[in-house]
């Protein structure tokens, strides 16, 4: 009796410090706006500025950073556009993780006021840095059941961030991707699950914003019904209201409600939102993410550049009094229809505080002035932005520490703890969605034949990790590998190995490729082998390293798991489980064909 009694008082304790640890996190998220000492900082320094420093913090611009001379063009280059266009603030892309914080003190330096520096850490440092590790994508980390995950990712992201300067962290992304040929945002959403989408995401970003890393909440109103990529057209989303509001809102309305600090909006035509149409350009400005573009006829104004969506939904009717900031306006969602002067402008009008990566900046800022100048555009709405953007930048501390040390970075970034979570969260994720009887774990005594099919140009060691740990696992097995580029020598080589083998492994790398016209399928000549080894009787083991949809085009597969992305972390954690190491225990968080959300056999 006494022990039954102690055991129960343990987890009353237990379950009241856990309830008390939520609460006070919940505290401490809705808290995470610029304080009152923040703006009153804004309020001095902002009655020092010129109007062109005014409009310049609402330029921020992209850099791929490399080592550059200070004699060089390209270094001079952007030295120029932050002390004489005085830009607000830059997003870095991919480049050398040190050459990268270098580059950034460099124009912090040269900067009067600091340069807000932001980053699209979705899945950690190493989705922009390829010598730092990657977490699993979102999806994959609902794919586990636990938004624990998702907290503690956001806390060594907010960690990371922060070693490296970067501010801002556009992530999560919290687009309900209920299309299953959505283009661009696939396995970086969290599902189809709008709650599911919420609880993830709100964890994230109040892991991420614990560190005093500004979270974004993306890509407003909703990226995840379309079958366009925004980088290479204007997708349209042609839902009531309504509709909006069960599915697509959900999460933004509940990370609003949760604290986060911004949100980012995307180039979507939502017609019944706002109805004003717009015309393709004739001489269009080609945009820099993608190898095609999609020209959409009879739309509407992008979101972006609508005060209906941007002001009177998401700053009126959601309350959100945080920063908001354009998605790239460099891509063809925006550039097919308007040039960057005009699309500045609209944007400011509609109530964004930042103009994201332009390669325009000289255009856009010369828009602003000559819409200042001639009554379109008031000084006061221009010094709304400004000032939230001042208060953020005081708030995140960059008015104390803007320069960032290196020496630091080698003990924070991917170190231990951050490895070890990324290994448990895909150790929880890999999903079993189908399967023949007593395939696994795989026999020893079979012969193996691992084919990989790629969309990408790294089929010399793109599927490395996954090789590496069957082997390790006691596996021997031959490797043909095909791309794009396949040629009928390779192909025909497959097919032998193929017809030889007991059981063939198909490692199918369709990963989402912003810009793509193929951005989440695989080579259909490669895909013609795999129809014609699934027709056959062998045992064919299908892994989705990438696309979870594929399932759909193959209808044939008779074992299919799900591994959400190529990861290091994923591909080791799948070839454990085909080897018996440990257990399928992912559930998927999508419909896939005719299994449905949840589906995950053990």
């Amino acid at each position: 009796m006494k022990n039954s009694i102690c055991f129960l008082l343990i987890v009353l304790i237990f379950s009241s410090n856990l309830l008390a640890s939520e609460t006070r996190r919940d505290q401490e998220m809705k808290k995470f706006r610029p304080s009152e000492k923040s703006y009153k900082w804004a309020d001095k320094q902002f009655k020092k500025m010129t109007l062109d420093e005014k409009i310049g913090q609402l330029i921020h611009i992209g850099i791929n950073a490399q080592y550059l001379a200070q004699d060089s063009l390209e270094y001079k280059e952007l030295m120029r556009q932050v002390r004489e266009l005085k830009v607000g603030g830059v997003i870095v892309f991919v480049g050398g993780l040190y050459e990268t914080v270098h580059l950034v003190n460099r124009m912090q330096e040269n900067s009067k006021i600091p340069l807000l520096i932001s980053a699209d850490f979705e899945t950690g440092v190493g989705m922009r840095f390829f010598d730092a590790v990657n977490f699993p994508w979102a999806m994959a980390i609902s794919a586990t059941g636990n938004a624990d995950f998702a907290y503690k990712q956001g806390v060594i992201v907010g960690r990371e961030s922060r070693a490296m300067g970067i501010h801002q962290v556009f992530a999560p992304v919290v687009d309900v991707n209920n299309n299953a040929d959505n283009p661009v945002i696939n396995v970086r959403s969290f599902g189809e699950n709008p709650a599911d989408v919420a609880k993830f995401g709100s964890a994230f970003s109040q892991g991420l914003q614990s560190q005093n890393v500004l979270a974004t909440a993306k890509h407003f109103p909703g990226h995840g019904d379309t079958a366009v990529d925004s980088h290479r057209g204007l997708p349209v989303i042609n839902f009531s209201r309504e509709r909006l509001e069960k599915t697509e809102f959900v999460p933004f309305r509940e990370l609003i409600k949760s604290g986060v600090g911004s949100v980012m909006i995307s180039h979507i035509s939502m017609p019944q939102l706002d109805a004003e149409e717009v015309k393709p350009l004739k001489v269009s400005t080609k945009a820099s993410y993608t190898e095609s573009e999609i020209i959409t006829e009879n739309t509407t104004i992008p979101a972006t550049l609508s005060t209906k969506i941007v002001t009177d939904i998401l700053r009126k009717d959601m309350n959100f009094d945080g920063l908001i900031v354009t998605d790239a306006m460099d891509t063809s969602g925006l550039t097919l229809y308007f040039n960057p002067a005009e699309a500045a402008v609209r944007a400011i009008l509609a109530g964004n505080d930042v103009l994201l990566k332009t390669t325009f900046p000289d255009e856009m800022i010369r828009g602003l002035k000559e819409a200042v100048k001639s009554g379109r555009l008031t000084e006061e709405k221009i010094n709304d932005a400004v000032r939230r953007q001042l208060a953020w930048k005081h708030q995140l501390g960059l008015i104390d520490k803007k320069i960032t040390p290196i020496e630091g970075i080698d003990s924070v970034v991917s170190n231990s703890e951050m490895r070890s979570l990324t290994n448990e969260i895909a150790a929880n994720a890999i999903t079993l969605v189908k399967t023949e009887t007593n395939v696994f774990p795989l026999a020893k005594n079979k012969k193996l034949f691992f084919l990989g099919i790629t969309n990408g140009d790294d089929k010399n060691f793109i599927s490395n990790t996954f090789q590496r740990t069957l082997r390790a696992n006691g596996y021997n097995f031959e490797v043909v590998v095909l791309d794009e580029r396949a040629t009928t020598a390779e192909i025909n080589n497959a097919k032998n190995k193929a017809a030889e083998a007991d059981i063939v492994l198909s490692g199918l790398f369709g990963r989402v490729r912003s810009g793509a016209a193929n951005s989440v399928g695989i080579p259909e000549k490669a895909a013609e082998v795999l129809r014609g080894i699934l027709k056959t009787d062998k045992t064919v083991v299908n892994i989705a390293f990438g696309n979870p949809y594929l399932l759909k085009n193959f209808p044939d597969m008779k074992t299919y798991i799900v591994a959400y992305g190529d990861m290091r972390s994923l591909q080791g954690a799948t070839a454990d489980a085909l080897s018996g190491k440990i257990g399928f225990k992912g559930k998927l968080p999508i419909t896939v064909g005719n299994y449905p959300i949840g589906t995950g056999l053990k």
